[in-house]
């Protein structure tokens, strides 16, 4: 990652290219099976606040972000999140991507939170190397599990067990 990028906490003012980046991200067709970015106050809502971080160039310019989102209500799911990193295409290949992810394990990890998961397509190659690079493991395969434009799409389930909480 180039010197002039930061990670910091993300904040409303970064929401429009939060979105705009999630929007590209859709519209490539294998990074997940939403057809439409969310409003920012669904995405604000469904996010946990500690652990949502953007990657700003030198001019403070949202190239990429990462974020938390709780599987369950359950107490017993309380240390358990699926997690996004989107990164803007003109900006991929800088390394963002893995410094997004592993400064959100970071935040996990003080946090208590003792799993990550991730569910990827399979064709999205790149983004299971960089899990299995930042130490996620593939738990397996659920096939076939839901429809992107008419298509059956399988998602490779991930996890990373923080190392830190027992």
């Amino acid at each position: 990652m180039s010197d002039d990028v930061r990670i910091t906490p993300m904040r409303p003012e970064h929401s429009a290219r939060v979105l705009a980046i999630y929007r590209l991200g859709i519209d490539g067709g294998d990074a997940t099976f939403e057809s439409a970015a969310p409003t920012w106050e669904k995405f604000d809502g469904a996010k946990l606040r500690a652990h949502r971080l953007v990657a700003l160039d030198g001019g403070g310019r949202v190239l990429g972000w990462a974020a938390v989102a709780p599987v369950s209500d359950r107490e017993v799911y309380a240390g358990v999140v699926e997690h996004s990193v989107y990164v803007d295409p003109d900006a991929r290949g800088r390394g963002l991507g893995g410094a997004l992810l592993r400064a959100l394990l970071e935040s996990t990890d003080a946090a208590g939170i003792w799993t990550v998961q991730a569910g990827i397509f399979p064709e999205n190659t790149t983004s299971i190397a960089l899990h299995l690079r930042t130490g996620f493991r593939v738990v397996g395969t659920r096939e076939r599990i839901g429809r992107r434009e008419g298509v059956w799409r399988d998602v490779v389930l991930l996890e990373r067990r923080s190392p830190y909480v027992n």
